[in-house]
C-alpha cells in the first residue's frame, strides 16, 4: 500500500543526501544545502507526486512547507540531513492530513436522534456498499437503522440497497424508480422518528457533479431533510477527479466528512492527501476491502507509517 508513493519519496531522500554530499555550503558547525540546489531536488519530488495523483495544490503546500523547514539547517553528515528530510516530510504530510477529527461513534452517541447522514458521490465510488458498512458497524454497537434508497433513478441502486438492508435486517424505505428522492428520504426520517430508530442512512444518486439538474435535486434532498451529517464517497484510484468532485460537492451543500474507499488496492496514495486538503474535512473511514467488516477508522499517523515504513 503507497508502495508507489514510498518509492518516489525514498528516491527523493537519496537524491537529496547526494546532493549534500556534493553540493552543501562548509560550516564549522556543519554543511547547509544551497536554496537553489534545494529547488532542484524539489522539483522531482513535485514530479513523483504529481504521478502519485497528489493535487498541485497539495503540492505546492508541501514544497513550501520543506523549503521552509529545510533552508539554512545545519547538519554534520549526509546521513543525519537524510534523517531531516524524513521528520519534515513527515511533519509535512501530517499537517495537509490533519485536518479537525470527528469521532464518528461519539458523534452518533451525540446527537439527538434519530441522526441522519447522508451520503453523496458519483457513481462507482462505493457508496451504496459504504452505507452498508456503517450500518453493519452501527448494528454492532446495538443502534437501530433505517436505510433511504434515495437513488431513484437507477432501479439497480434501489435493487442493491434492498439486499444490504435484508442482509443486514434494517428497514429500507424507497420508493418507484424515477420518483422524488426528497420525499423519500423525509419518508424515511419521518419511519425513524416515529418507530424511535437511531440512525438514517440516507443514499442519492450517483449524481456527476456537472450534471447542474442533479445537482439541483442534491440541494432539494439536503434542505428537506437538514442532515447532521453530509458524508462525501470518494474513490481512491481516481485520483484528481476525486478531488474536483469533492470541491464540486462541497460547493453546492456542503461536507462534513469523508470515507475514502478501495484503499487497499491504492498503489499511488495521493487521493488521500488531495481530498482533505481539497475540501478542509476529515476523511472519517477508508474502505479496505470486499466485506462489511472492511471499514477502518482513518487515521493520519497510519497513513505516513504506511508512506514510510
Amino acid at each position: 500500500m503507497f508502495k508507489f508513493l514510498k518509492d518516489k519519496l525514498d528516491g527523493f531522500k537519496k537524491q537529496t543526501k547526494e546532493e549534500f554530499s556534493a553540493e552543501a555550503i562548509s560550516e564549522d558547525d556543519g554543511k547547509r544545502i544551497k536554496e537553489s540546489k534545494l529547488d532542484d531536488i524539489l522539483w522531482d519530488l513535485e514530479v513523483g507526486l504529481l504521478e502519485s495523483d497528489v493535487a498541485i495544490e497539495v503540492i505546492e503546500e508541501l514544497k513550501e512547507n520543506l523549503k521552509a523547514d529545510l533552508i539554512n539547517k545545519r547538519v554534520k553528515r549526509g546521513s543525519d540531513f537524510e534523517k531531516s528530510i524524513n521528520e519534515s516530510l513527515k511533519v509535512s504530510l501530517t499537517k495537509i492530513l490533519d485536518t479537525e477529527a470527528i469521532d464518528f461513534d461519539e458523534f452518533i452517541n451525540s446527537h439527538e436522534k434519530p441522526v441522519t447522514l447522508m451520503f453523496v458521490g458519483v457513481n462507482g465510488t462505493g457508496k451504496t456498499t459504504s452505507i452498508a458498512r456503517i450500518g453493519h458497524r452501527l448494528k454492532k454497537q446495538g443502534k437501530s437503522c433505517v436505510l433511504a434508497a434515495g437513488d431513484t433513478f437507477r432501479a439497480g441502486a434501489i435493487e442493491q440497497l434492498t439486499i444490504h438492508s435484508e442482509n443486514l435486517g434494517f428497514k429500507i424505505i424507497k420508493h418507484q424508480a424515477g420518483g422524488d428522492p426528497a420525499a423519500v428520504a423525509f419518508d424515511a426520517v419521518e419511519h425513524a422518528r416515529a418507530r424511535f430508530k437511531d440512525v438514517v442512512l440516507i443514499d442519492t444518486a450517483g449524481r456527476m457533479q456537472t450534471n447542474s439538474n442533479l445537482m439541483d435535486e442534491m440541494k432539494k434532498i439536503n434542505r428537506v431533510v437538514n442532515p447532521d451529517m453530509v458524508i462525501f464517497v470518494g474513490d481512491s484510484l481516481a485520483g484528481n477527479d476525486a478531488v474536483e468532485q469533492a470541491k464540486k460537492f462541497e460547493d453546492a451543500i456542503g461536507l462534513d466528512a469523508a470515507i475514502l474507499t478501495k484503499i487497499d488496492a491504492d498503489a499511488k496514495g495521493g487521493a488521500a492527501l488531495s481530498i482533505a486538503h481539497a475540501v478542509g474535512k476529515p476523511i472519517i473511514f477508508v474502505g479496505t476491502g470486499q466485506e462489511y467488516d472492511d471499514l477502518e477508522k482513518f487515521d493520519a499517523q497510519w497513513m505516513i507509517k504506511k508512506i514510510f515504513n
